[in-house]
């Protein structure tokens, strides 16, 4: 079963979200007395980068800005819908749950032994979305060529204001400046894949005005998310068994029925649309007559949720396998390092 990706009592409107008050524009913040030991003066190497986020130990925020340097080089010559060829392994939303996704690693295999297209939402509600989304970019730049990452609705500035990626920063390196240097990479991420021209990837669903990926691929994507419009759709749209196109309740996109996946499919030549951003409790759901598959990868879910996570691996034929798995052993353990700090909104 589909629920609404935000758990009871927390904000679900992108309007609600906008009253909060912009702070792009504000002096960066510092924390008193913070304290982090970092060699700022260490020269980038990747490959030592992947080591060091492997073990969950912190870059320095050099490190981090020549991540963001590097990707940005790779991502600028990418498509707005990336070609991707099968075999393939694809996930959902991570959402900085850091421990379950070298979870997902261990049930999926790691690159570049497999080829990874992830759908986005890789920040915010988890304890560790900075070393969520450094590994993700770093692995990224190592194996480019196997590795596909897609926008989620939450690679974004006002969103990740508020649910947690923005606070993180604060807290691990004192200001707001990793956070700025992680949000322009957000800009440069693609809006969608396509798998072996046949199945159709993105974080959130469809558009009314984006009937084609003719279209998706003309789109202006390296800007902010928009407040509406065709980008902000695909980021934000859910299905519904309802015919056509209907206001979304998140305050954001569109929720479509059978009929407009249907058209889509029929329209592009496709044979499935794949997506994410909805948790489901067995970690993936089929809906508008298979149409329509749902992928969610982060297991119990901001760590209440109680649900599987998943993976969709296609091989070379497109034959569907997927692969659940329930949260890392090692959760009980990252809450302990940190429980005296839990902000709010992770309760």
């Amino acid at each position: 079963m589909l629920q609404s990706e935000y758990p009871p009592n927390e904000l679900t409107s992108f309007e609600q979200i906008k009253e909060k008050g912009d702070l792009l524009n504000s002096t960066e913040p510092t924390i008193n007395g913070f304290t982090l030991d970092l060699k700022e003066n260490e020269s980038f190497d990747i490959d030592i980068c992947i080591e060091k986020l492997l073990a969950c130990k912190p870059l320095s925020s050099k490190n981090i800005k020549s991540l963001c340097s590097k990707l940005k080089e790779i991502l600028i010559n990418e498509a707005n819908v990336q070609i991707v060829k099968c075999p393939v392994t694809i996930a959902g939303d991570i959402h900085g749950q850091f421990f379950d996704l070298l979870e997902l690693f261990r049930i999926g295999g790691m690159p570049p032994d497999v080829n990874y297209l992830f759908l986005g939402d890789y920040v915010d509600r988890g304890y560790h979305s900075i070393e969520c989304i450094c590994l993700i970019m770093a692995l990224k730049i190592r194996y480019k060529d196997r590795i596909t990452i897609l926008r989620g609705n939450h690679e974004c500035r006002h969103i990740s204001q508020i649910y947690g990626f923005y606070d993180e920063c604060l807290r691990k390196y004192g200001s707001a400046s990793i956070w700025h240097e992680l949000t322009d990479v957000f800009d440069y991420l693609p809006l969608g894949a396509l798998v072996e021209h046949h199945i159709f990837c993105d974080h959130g669903g469809l558009s009314p005005n984006a009937n084609t990926i003719d279209y998706i691929n003309s789109i202006n994507r390296f800007q902010e998310i928009p407040h509406e419009g065709p980008m902000c759709d695909l980021l934000w749209s859910d299905p519904d068994e309802k015919n056509g196109w209907s206001m979304s309740p998140r305050g954001a996109g569109y929720v479509f029925g059978p009929d407009v996946s249907q058209k889509f499919i029929h329209t592009n030549g496709l044979s499935t649309i794949c997506r994410a951003h909805q948790l489901t409790m067995d970690g993936y759901t089929w809906a508008h007559d298979d149409n329509v598959v749902t992928v969610f990868s982060a297991p119990n879910y901001c760590y209440r949720c109680g649900n599987q996570a998943a993976l969709m691996e296609l091989d070379e034929f497109e034959n569907k396998q997927f692969l659940t798995f329930d949260t890392a052993p090692r959760r009980g353990e990252a809450r302990k390092n940190i429980q005296n700090t839990i902000p709010q909104y992770f309760l």
